[in-house]
């Protein structure tokens, strides 16, 4: 009947039921002790949160959660299917941080991403055996970034005159490569240019301008974006007006930067028999992969080997036919790197007659 105290939500709970589980069977205790593990019932929570003394106010340090690598649409067969599918989603994305949902606004479609082919399988695989919610998958696609790859200057300004008060703002500065982190904003603004009040305006439409890139679509990494200079009309200018003049300013200078199409590479790891160890590094060549080390223990290798996300769909397939289904692979998100020109080229290519179409 004890209350312990949510640090993540700051809300009390009480204690009913504690139960300490053996596999599948259940045996109910009074009380608990340091470093035992224990289940309690029909307490609203996520993973990672900490429980506490409600006397006292502390958290665990937070999961380092990775960006998701891979997304897939779902589209519910119908209005049943929908409903038992928003609930299947809100319960998987409570237990699972790496596990996303969103709805993309241009097509309305469902989508989810994780960590990878299989981590969303399994899910598309539980709503269907878990909620009864039947639901068509579409191609999975490659969560890809893009990113500058030398320094630009911007000068833009953002000018609009519409019989009452106008929009004026206008900014200078430059965007520069970032070697750690998504984004970084440089206020070297002096003598008041741009007043104090919009430059979190700029801020703002540096970070919008980012949301989309422009070769396309996948969203902006790793910028510092720099202003140093700017104007400000003592009527038109406004928060809206320094948000537009900062996206536009973006724009400008982005196709400048040399832009770069950025890819998730994985850390693969294959476990076989050492018949078959050839056969499994050729595979990985094919696939754009870069062995960085192989290990024999007895009859069995692992081989380890970095590999584009992309070229990674169906490898369980044909890893099972070159090696008669006697070797495994685990996969996990290692980094982003360019891909090469050819396959921006059809990247951009593939995106451009999208657009048309749309």
């Amino acid at each position: 009947g004890d209350t312990v105290f949510n640090s993540r939500t700051g809300k009390k709970v009480k204690i009913g039921r504690l139960c300490r589980m053996h596999a599948d069977e259940m045996e109910e205790i009074e009380s608990c002790g340091s470093g035992d593990i224990v289940a309690l019932f029909g307490i609203d929570c996520a993973s990672g949160d900490t429980f506490c003394s409600d006397q006292i106010s502390c958290s665990m340090t937070s999961m380092h959660i990775p960006e998701p690598v891979i997304s897939l649409a779902i589209i519910p067969v119908d209005n049943k299917a929908q409903v038992n599918m928003s609930k299947a989603l809100n319960r998987f994305t409570k237990e699972d941080p790496t596990f996303r949902t969103y709805v993309d606004k241009e097509t309305g479609e469902t989508i989810i991403s994780g960590m990878g082919e299989l981590h969303l399988e399994v899910y598309t695989e539980r709503m269907k055996r878990e909620y009864k919610a039947e639901v068509e998958v579409g191609a999975p696609q490659v969560a890809y970034r893009e990113a500058i790859s030398q320094m630009a200057e911007f000068n833009y300004t953002h000018k609009k005159q519409t019989g009452g008060s106008g929009q004026f703002g206008r900014v200078a500065g430059f965007m520069e490569p970032l070697e750690e982190g998504e984004y970084e904003f440089v206020d070297s603004i002096v003598g008041g240019v741009i007043p104090r009040e919009f430059i979190s305006s700029c801020d703002k439409g540096f970070v919008k301008a980012m949301e989309k890139g422009y070769l396309i679509g996948a969203p902006i990494t790793g910028v510092r974006c720099t202003i140093n200079d700017g104007a400000a009309h003592s009527v038109d200018s406004s928060d809206v007006a320094f948000q537009l003049a900062s996206i536009g300013a973006f724009k400008e200078a982005y196709m400048k930067a040399k832009p770069q199409i950025l890819e998730p590479i994985m850390k693969v790891a294959v476990e076989g028999p050492s018949e078959f160890q050839g056969a499994i590094m050729g595979s990985i060549n094919q696939r754009r992969g870069m062995i960085i080390g192989s290990m024999e223990e007895g009859l069995y290798s692992v081989i380890e080997a970095e590999v584009p996300l992309s070229e990674m769909f169906g490898y369980s397939t044909v890893l099972r036919s070159l090696t008669q289904g006697k070797a495994e692979f685990t996969m996990e998100f290692a980094n982003f790197k360019p891909v090469p020109k050819n396959v921006s080229e059809e990247l951009i290519k593939a995106f451009q007659e999208e657009q048309k179409k749309g």
